[in-house]
């Protein structure tokens, strides 16, 4: 069964809690996981950040919006309860809790419109209207992804449009700021002086030289096959090393990546993609617009 979007939760999750009795933010999930017939990897599943599971987002904002309408009540951290408002509900129990119910509540009504009214002012340019089947924190994290998918691909135009040594002088950047190569001029030296028997330049594994790593960097257009990579472990294999990074701006066949999971060499294939993330991830060719904090209350400063 796929997960439920948050505002499906809310009805079974204010009948979790109709026993009066108080609940752990755990017991809570555990329930409706069992409601929801959800498996172990539907469970898991991270939302785009990777900080928390979709399942457990969903879960906390079905029960902060129905303690916005006062359905619910904390009682002390994580641990909360039905209040009298929401046994009432239960009495004629609606057949589903959403935003739209919950707005017969004078509390949670003017909470939402005031919500409603800031987010009118930022679209009043845009004809689209927010997704409520999702929470807030998720449609901030869809915006950022889409803005992140924009500007990969902005970045991927542009490393295609660039000459081969500026190609280089990226990948060497990218390399030392992930770690490797020891100082840029170190690495600067490396990439691009041999481009002998399909090796492009060598690189430290780290700031002592400890291990060497070999790089092949193509400004290519088409999909890199098979043969290509096959020249490359024959070039790594000639010089007895067992570690090399292929980088291209385009992109690997299936049959690459099955190739390099066969063989004893471990090569590390970036496509253009990647290439572009990592970019942005170690602050290549990019920088900070915004920075936006989300937080969350301190329950414990509240505690009496």
């Amino acid at each position: 069964m796929a997960i439920p979007d948050f505002q499906s939760i809310m009805l079974p999750l204010l009948q979790f809690c109709g026993d009066t009795k108080e609940h752990t933010n755990r017991e809570a999930i555990d329930h409706l996981a069992d409601v929801f017939n959800l498996s172990e990897e539907e469970q898991k599943e991270l939302l785009p950040s990777g900080r928390q599971a979709i399942f457990q987002n969903r879960v906390a904002w079905a029960r902060a919006y129905m303690k916005m309408a006062k359905l619910l009540e904390n009682t002390q951290r994580g641990v909360f309860r039905i209040t009298d408002r929401g046994s009432g509900v239960l009495q004629s129990p609606p057949q589903k809790i959403d935003i739209r119910f919950l707005m017969q509540f004078l509390d949670f009504a003017e909470r939402r419109k005031a919500e409603q009214n800031k987010l009118k002012k930022k679209n009043e340019l845009s004809s689209t209207e927010p997704d409520t089947t999702i929470t807030p924190e998720e449609q901030i994290e869809e915006a950022y992804e889409n803005l992140r998918d924009n500007l990969t691909s902005e970045i991927l135009s542009q490393l295609k449009d660039s000459s081969p040594s500026f190609f280089e002088k990226v990948v060497v950047e990218v390399l030392v700021k992930m770690g490797y190569g020891g100082s840029r001029k170190d690495a600067g030296e490396a990439i691009g002086k041999s481009g002998d028997e399909g090796i492009d330049g060598i690189i430290k594994e780290d700031r002592l030289g400890l291990d060497i790593i070999y790089i092949q960097a193509k400004k290519w257009e088409n999909t890199v096959s098979r043969p290509e990579i096959q020249k490359f472990a024959g070039a790594l294999q000639g010089k007895r090393a067992k570690k090399g990074i292929f980088i291209t701006t385009s992109d690997f066949s299936r049959s690459c990546e099955e190739y390099v999971f066969a063989i004893d060499s471990k090569i590390i294939l970036i496509d253009g993609q990647r290439l572009a993330q990592l970019m942005i991830d170690f602050n290549v060719g990019v920088s900070t617009e915004a920075v936006y904090e989300l937080k969350r209350i301190d329950s414990d400063y509240f505690a009496e």
